[in-house]
């Protein structure tokens, strides 16, 4: 028996080949969470956190419908076929948690809604999404879609610093962190299909910040693009994505927006050291795809 050579054109040494096998080995299919409990405990959410959690849903699932759509340049602008491999991973991701999403609404929060006698609601409704984060939003669709007409260094590393940076790394990240660290308290109501949900969203997107800071890595350090570029980049969105972040809580107290901020401007810092400091080590995909508990 012939024994056939690995594709030449795919490298298996290659970092996104390393993240599309982490994506093919943890998939997850948000149509197998059990909502069941979900469904009874939502009922013993006071109003303020009903309301909370409402929000939050909203604009976690109208951010990762839209950010399905603005991945799609970069996809067709890759050159390379490993990397285009990767990339047919996390658009399949992002279209999971799109899902996962509107599952949650139509069998946990709708039925809430009439069962404490509100009007039923909608994710999409314009109510649930605040100045700022429709603006980023904005932004990263420019930034991506102005690959298709100026596929330039420079553009791409806008487009990895509005969508991988930002986008994920410190609105989607901080966010899903927050929600699951709120409903593993030990007084808060059991929500298992919500927890799970939000540790896999969290480990994909890890995965999705990792590629974003690598292919920023390379450009810096290997391809000339001036490291202001990125930092002016990221600091004129920061300000826009932790102030969504503080409001996209089910908890309204101050304190909690404290911490997420806290939280964010630490893993930016991180994350901005790991890509710009060419002797700092570049985490692992094992490591990226970790869940902090604190």
């Amino acid at each position: 028996m012939t024994t056939r050579a690995p594709n030449p054109r795919l490298d298996l040494e290659r970092r996104s080949y390393r993240y599309y096998r982490n994506a093919v080995e943890r998939h997850w299919d948000p149509h197998e969470i059990d909502l069941s409990t979900d469904r009874e405990a939502i009922a013993a959410l006071p109003d303020p956190e009903f309301e909370g959690l409402r929000r939050t849903l909203a604009l976690f699932g109208a951010g990762e419908e839209a950010v399905t759509e603005d991945l799609v340049p970069l996809a067709s602008v890759l050159e390379n076929v490993t990397d285009q491999l990767y990339v047919s991973t996390q658009l399949y991701d992002e279209a999971k948690h799109a899902d996962y999403f509107e599952r949650y609404w139509d069998t946990v929060i709708t039925p809430e809604e009439r069962r404490r006698g509100l009007e039923p609601t909608s994710p999409t409704d314009e109510r649930w999404f605040p100045a700022a984060y429709v603006e980023l939003l904005e932004r990263n669709e420019r930034a991506m879609h102005r690959l298709l007409t100026e596929d330039t260094l420079e553009n791409r590393a806008k487009a990895y610093c509005h969508y991988h940076l930002t986008i994920e790394g410190i609105l989607a990240q901080t966010g899903y962190y927050s929600v699951q660290a709120e409903f593993t308290r030990e007084a808060a109501p059991s929500m298992p299909g919500l927890v799970e949900g939000f540790s896999r969203i969290r480990e994909d997107e890890g995965r999705h910040v990792g590629f974003g800071m690598w292919k920023l890595k390379t450009l810096v350090h290997g391809r000339g693009v001036d490291p202001e570029l990125i930092e002016e980049t990221v600091a004129e969105l920061a300000d826009l994505a932790t102030g969504v972040v503080s409001e996209a809580t089910v908890d309204d107290s101050g304190s909690v927006g404290a911490k997420l901020t806290a939280y964010a401007t630490r893993k930016h810092a991180e994350r901005m050291d790991q890509i710009l400091d060419d002797s700092t080590a570049f985490p692992s995909v094992d490591e990226l795809v970790s869940l902090e508990s604190k």
